[in-house]
C-alpha cells in the first residue's frame, strides 16, 4: 500500500503489555470519527505458524485436524489470530484515538483466496484502514493481509493469499447522525445444532488465540466491564460456525456480532442453503449473523 509509512517487526509483539498499555492509555482517548489515526503499515515477514498452537485452536473452535494435530491448510480464521498482536499494537498505542478499553469487535470480512498450508511462510500485514460515524459512537476498521512467502519487508513482495476487515466500536455520545442502517428482525434460520459451552471455553479460546481479555476469562472480572457473566470470544463465535458449516478453498465470509454470548450457556447454530448461518441465544436472541460465499 503506497502512502503509509511502513515498520517491519522481528516477531510478533507480545499480548500482555499491549493490553495493559491500552488500558493505562484509555481513560485520556477522545473518540471522534473525525480524529487522527496512525498510517503506519506494519509488517511481519518470514512468519511460520506454530503447530501445538494451532492444534489448540482447531481443537477449542471444532475444526477437523488430521492424525498427528492441525490439518494441512489453515483455518480460514486462523490469519486473525496471527495478525491480532499487530493490531493490537496499533490499537493501544498512544496514536490510537480510540479507547482500548470497552472496544467491541462488531464485525468481519474475510476473503481467502488460496489455501495456506500449514507449513508456508507468510508476511503479515495490518494497518488502521479509517475511522467512521456510528449511532452509538466512532467506529475503526483494522486491515490485515497475508501474503505467500517472505515480501523484504515493504509488503510488496508475495501475493495476498488472505485478508479481513475487522470494525471494532467505541461507543460515546454522539448526536445519532450516523450511515448505518438499521435491518430488521429476520426469521430464525433453521437449527443445525445446539451447542453447550463451558465456563471455561474463554479461557481456552484465550491460551489457544492469545486473547485474554478479561471479560472472557472469568465472571468477576467481566463484572468490571457491566457483563453478568463471562462471555464468549466473537472470533471463536464464528470460528465454530465455520467450522461447522465448511467453506470452499476461495471463499468469502461476512459476520455481524450482534450481542454477547453469556458463559456458560446454549446456543443454537443456525444455516441455510444458501451460505447464511447464524448463532442464537435460548431466548432465541440473534447473537451472531453471517453469510459464506464464494470468492
Amino acid at each position: 500500500m503506497t502512502g503509509r509509512p511502513v515498520v517491519t517487526l522481528a516477531s510478533p509483539p507480545a499480548l500482555a503489555p499491549l493490553l495493559a498499555a491500552g488500558a493505562l492509555r484509555s481513560p485520556f482517548k477522545h473518540p471522534s470519527p473525525d480524529a487522527d489515526f496512525p498510517a503506519t503499515r506494519l509488517v511481519l515477514p518470514a512468519l511460520r505458524v506454530d503447530l501445538a498452537r494451532l492444534t489448540a485452536y482447531e481443537r477449542v473452535c471444532g475444526f477437523p485436524t488430521d492424525a498427528v494435530g492441525a490439518a494441512d491448510t489453515l483455518p480460514l480464521t486462523y490469519p486473525h489470530i496471527l495478525g491480532f498482536p499487530l493490531a493490537m499494537r496499533l490499537m493501544s498505542g498512544a496514536h490510537f484515538p480510540l479507547p482500548l478499553l470497552g472496544l467491541v469487535h462488531i464485525s468481519i470480512e474475510i476473503v481467502r483466496h488460496a489455501g495456506l498450508p500449514v507449513g508456508g511462510e507468510y508476511e503479515l500485514a495490518v494497518h488502521v484502514g479509517g475511522l467512521a460515524p456510528h449511532r452509538r459512537g466512532t467506529e475503526a476498521t483494522v486491515v490485515t493481509e497475508v501474503r505467500a512467502g517472505d515480501g523484504g519487508g515493504g509488503g510488496g513482495g508475495g501475493e495476498v493469499v488472505w485478508e479481513s476487515r475487522s470494525t471494532y466500536l467505541a461507543r460515546h455520545r454522539t448526536d445519532g447522525v450516523s450511515a448505518e442502517v438499521r435491518e430488521e428482525p429476520s426469521a430464525p434460520l433453521p437449527v443445525r445444532a445446539e451447542w453447550r459451552l463451558a465456563d471455561d471455553l474463554g479461557r481456552r479460546y484465550g491460551a489457544a488465540s492469545g486473547d485474554r481479555n478479561p471479560i472472557h476469562l472469568h465472571p468477576l472480572t467481566a463484572r468490571l466491564f457491566g457483563f453478568p457473566r463471562a462471555i464468549a470470544h466473537g472470533m471463536w463465535s464464528i470460528a465454530r460456525c465455520v467450522a461447522a458449516h465448511g467453506v470452499p478453498e476461495a471463499a468469502a465470509v461476512r459476520a455481524r456480532f450482534r450481542a454477547p454470548v453469556l458463559l456458560p450457556g446454549t446456543v443454537a447454530y443456525g444455516a441455510d442453503g444458501g451460505g447464511r448461518f447464524e448463532l442464537r441465544g435460548p431466548d432465541g436472541r440473534l447473537r451472531l449473523s453471517g453469510e459464506v460465499r464464494d470468492a
